[in-house]
């Protein structure tokens, strides 16, 4: 078999090859899977000149692992671990036609970090990256040591196996959740037909509170593990019956797994106007997700000095939001070639479960509120009754790092840095949906939920014998985490008000390196203070 050295893979990649190492096989990714990906272009595109061993082990059965070598076209030369190369997506470009295209420049917060901003001067600009695009930045990790890590976590991994934990436990596990969900929906319908309308929209919006969760495990296939029939289950629940597309919440969520709490690339923190988890979000950080700038605008510098006070109301409206991602994604999907798994079929079939959705929630239940004032109290008590599941998505990251440690950075490193747990007594988890054990989640995304409370004590040991951090805190305390977080940031919108407003509208490179070097400054002593906050047990 032929064999690679890092200078030929670098070569072809510039020439425009998607090259991945699995196992130390070098895979070529073709153009044409990856628009077929069922998990979406971003979920490989994130791991071109890396090692993804991990993540693929993680993310694909035993069903479709033995189709990956399908693409090797050959091994690594150099022993050891693999140094890995900064993807040309992280540093803006991106492939079209055959040809390369800079979408962003890259902003280098320090000596370590690579953050994307808008490509929007000549002077950034070139014709294709280089082999100095791929060289990622010096790092702070032990690349021998991130190897360990990744050794210890595919045991960790074998083990999860070979304890069955990818079983899915449908009467003792899933019994009681459609207990709960039947439940919640009779007694809405029930209220709704003796006209006590708050207390219908109230169940109502408790059975989504809940269903969301029943979705959340059939788009990671964590349920019956086979794609279709997972597929067909979410579409149903949540475009037929909440109004939502699992299609636009799986390629969202694949990436924010992968990139978990990078500012410029994981979609599950990007929120501004609204909210900024980190300084990093005050130099009009490009999007590699939504591709665009983020601007940190008037608007945004308004409503991110009072985000610690306006969290919990934005919360209360955050389901309108996901109807606009959504309904923006399916319509892009139109245009898209077709995916190996679900081709036209899904997307077809989400439109029709959205019609659906808003036929009996528009045409029968709101109308027959009576008035439009009652049909408005009904929407946002319904709506609002969904809010938990918003804060309780959000609380596992928003308080932790969104630092850019590089490529070096091993799969189980990266998710322990930026996820945590939040304590719950085992027979209340189901308020959670299992989301409060997300470090087992982010580690094992495929694992039915109600085994991760067996998946999160080994996770303990590993991390405790890899000297890793765990980060877990009570209920009270991770909102505490996050509140405090997003005081930390608000509070540094004021003193930075002018600089933000340079990056803007001056035109001068170096006018606006002196400005992204003084951000990078109060990002850096914000990490410090962060820092010293260790995770409570209370």
């Amino acid at each position: 078999m032929v064999q690679f050295t890092r200078s030929e893979l670098c070569t072809r990649i510039l020439e425009g090859q998607h090259l991945i190492i699995y196992n130390r096989n070098v895979l070529r990714i073709p153009p044409s899977w990856l628009d077929a990906h069922p998990g979406g272009s971003l979920a490989l595109l994130h791991f071109v000149g890396r090692d993804a061993t991990s993540e693929i082990d993680a993310y694909h059965n035993d069903q479709i692992l033995p189709m990956v070598n399908r693409y090797s076209i050959g091994t690594l030369s150099e022993h050891g671990p693999w140094n890995p190369l900064l993807p040309p997506i992280a540093a803006g470009w991106a492939r079209k036609d055959g040809k390369w295209s800079s979408e962003a420049a890259t902003w280098n917060a320090d000596s370590n970090q690579v953050f994307l901003v808008a490509n929007n001067s000549p002077v950034l600009q070139t014709s294709a990256p280089t082999i100095e695009t791929l060289t990622p930045l010096p790092s702070n990790l032990s690349l021998e040591v991130q190897e360990q890590h990744s050794a210890a976590y595919k045991t960790l991994h074998k083990r999860v196996i070979d304890a069955g934990l990818y079983n899915t436990p449908y009467l003792t596990g899933y019994g009681p959740e459609f207990v709960r969900y039947i439940s919640l929906g009779l007694i809405s319908a029930y209220a709704f037909q003796h006209n006590w309308l708050l207390t219908s929209a109230l169940a109502l919006g408790l059975m989504w509170h809940q269903l969301m969760f029943f979705v959340h495990d059939l788009g990671h296939l964590g349920v019956t593990g086979n794609w279709n029939i997972d597929r067909i289950i979410s579409i149903i629940v949540a475009d037929f019956i909440g109004g939502l597309s699992i299609g636009w919440w799986s390629d969202n969520h694949n990436v924010h797994h992968l990139v978990t709490n990078h500012p410029s690339h994981d979609p599950d923190i990007e929120h501004l106007p609204f909210f900024a988890i980190s300084p990093k979000f005050f130099s009009n950080l490009y999007s590699s997700y939504y591709k665009r700038v983020m601007p940190f605008d008037s608007a945004s510098q308004f409503f991110v000095r009072l985000q610690h006070y306006l969290f919990y109301v934005v919360m209360a409206f955050a389901r309108f939001n996901l109807y606009r991602l959504s309904y923006a994604s399916m319509y892009s999907k139109i245009f898209e070639k077709r995916r190996a798994r679900g081709g036209r079929w899904a997307v077809g079939l989400e439109f029709i479960g959205v019609a659906f959705f808003w036929w009996w929630f528009g045409g029968i239940v709101l109308r027959g509120c009576g008035s439009w004032q009652m049909a408005l109290a009904y929407v946002f008590v319904s709506h609002a009754a969904t809010s938990p599941l918003h804060v309780q998505i959000v609380l596992s990251h928003f308080g932790m790092s969104t630092d850019d440690l590089g490529p070096v950075e091993s799969f189980p490193d990266r998710q322990l840095r930026t996820t945590m747990d939040v304590k719950c007594p085992e027979k209340w988890g189901f308020i959670h949906g299992g989301l409060h054990l997300q470090v087992a989640h982010h580690l094992f995304p495929r694992l039915p939920r109600h085994n991760l409370n067996k998946a999160s004590l080994m996770v303990k040991e590993f991390a405790k014998e890899e000297n890793l951090t765990y980060a877990e805190f009570g209920f009270v305390s991770a909102n505490r985490e996050v509140i405090g977080v997003l005081r930390e940031v608000a509070g540094l919108v004021s003193t930075l008000g002018q600089q933000v407003k340079l990056v803007a509208e001056v035109a001068s490179t170096e006018a606006k390196e002196a400005v992204n070097k003084k951000i990078a400054q109060q990002e850096a002593a914000f990490t410090r203070s962060r820092s010293g906050i260790s995770p409570s047990n209370i």
